[in-house]
């Protein structure tokens, strides 16, 4: 790395087979972005299919846009644009409500499949609301279910036992980015007869994801990260075909009811994954993720995968070279095909370090209790992003910009 110019890096950009997508979204002139992992810009198709979904859809067409502009079938059209991304078949995918509400259902789903098995499984270092709503779940169905934690995903063999119903495990983990092997992981849950429980919240959008490939039976995960869907995007889930007709939701909502225009009394299922859509879709963020995923289908997956290897590859050593001596230790899987797209270091001071960042707009964030975390979208950031982040950082490093007292008070979001 030490013969690395920023020109031999702008050279690369210019080669890249995804540079033009970075034209495709509003971002603000001299910020380098590196928080994808938490919130995706706002592409300009967005802006512009949400004003008319505004103005035209909502304004002009009012509620006869419910049938005019196909609103009721937002959840299963996004569902099938995002399943090639995670390996899924249409109908295999919906977008609905939040990743929290999604895993109760799915939780819920898979214990009426193992009706003889009482224990759920999950690592403790897992994102808390996949654990909030496991302990949720368990308090709901009685004394006779309970979580076991494990310390390590990729141990999770360990763990399994005949009372096994259900693994819920992150694919990338969210503060260290490390990332699980899905078949290995899936195939050795299934063969000791307990259900797999995959959240995609840091993977959907960064990296190709199978499902299908690795024989997964449930999946969420979130629109508003990699996606870049807006701020609270509504979440997806994937329940595999073969358990689709097996179960009846617990959250039994009017819209995943067989007729919902008939307006029975009594629930009965629909057909497929729309039995796991419960109320009706919020149509403005539906439609800004709609948009969101339109643009994916123009991108080359392999293209994608490469990329986000590369940006992370060369912040690692470009830090690593450039920032030595000051107090960062790596987070993250040095090897990429054990990482996401992101990249962690420790700093006894991360708070501070982030602040001091931000205010050069360099913009990642913190995760509880020392990790400085960065996250790289292939489709917007560039390798001469990486090259400038490397220098704002080896500055604040060497100038103890970090130590200003004001960039140690803590904010309500980190």
């Amino acid at each position: 790395m030490s013969n690395l110019t920023r020109e031999a890096l702008t050279a690369r950009d210019a080669a890249d087979p995804l540079h033009s997508f970075r034209d495709r979204f509003d971002l603000p002139e001299g910020m380098i972005y590196l928080d994808g992992n938490s919130l995706g810009p706002l592409a300009y198709p967005v802006r512009d299919r949400v004003a008319d979904v505004l103005n035209r859809e909502w304004g002009q067409d009012l509620i006869t846009s419910w049938n005019k502009n196909h609103w009721m079938a937002l959840s299963t059209r996004i569902g099938d644009k995002l399943a090639p991304m995670i390996g899924a078949n249409a109908g295999e995918v919906v977008a609905a409500d939040s990743t929290s509400i999604n895993l109760f259902k799915l939780l819920s789903a898979a214990v009426q499949l193992r009706p003889d098995r009482r224990t759920i499984v999950s690592e403790a270092g897992n994102f808390p609301t996949d654990l909030y709503i496991a302990e949720g779940l368990i308090a709901l169905l009685g004394g006779s279910y309970r979580l076991r934690l494990i310390d390590d995903g990729e141990r999770v063999e360990e763990a399994l036992d005949d009372d096994v119903a259900v693994v819920m495990l992150t694919q990338v983990d969210y503060r260290t980015g490390r990332k699980l092997d899905m078949p290995a992981t899936t195939q050795a849950v299934q063969k000791a007869g307990a259900l797999m429980l995959w959240d995609l919240a840091h993977s959907a959008g960064a990296f190709p994801v199978d499902l299908n490939a690795a024989g997964a039976d449930f999946a969420v995960g979130c629109g508003y990260k990699y996606l870049n869907g807006g701020p609270g995007a509504p979440a997806f889930l994937y329940v595999a075909a073969r358990h689709q007709e097996g179960v009846q939701p617990a959250l039994s909502g009017w819209l995943g009811h067989a007729q919902p225009f008939a307006f029975q009394h009594s629930y009965a299922p629909a057909a497929g994954i729309v039995r796991f859509v419960a109320g009706t879709p919020p149509v403005l963020s539906m439609a800004a993720l709609d948009e969101a995923l339109t643009l994916f289908g123009d991108v080359d997956l392999t293209a994608l995968q490469n990329k986000s290897a590369d940006l992370t590859d060369l912040f690692i050593a470009l830090v690593e070279e450039r920032c030595a001596g000051h107090g960062l230790t790596l987070a993250t899987p040095r090897e990429a095909v054990r990482r996401g797209s992101q990249v962690s270091f420790r700093h006894a001071d991360g708070y501070a370090l982030m602040q001091a960042l931000i205010a050069r707009r360099v913009i990642g964030d913190f995760r509880d209790p020392d990790i400085v975390r960065f996250g790289f979208a292939p489709l917007y950031i560039s390798f001469t992003d990486v090259w400038d982040a490397v220098e704002h950082l080896r500055q604040v490093l060497e100038n103890r910009e970090w130590a200003d007292d004001a960039y140690a008070v803590r904010a309500a979001v980190t």
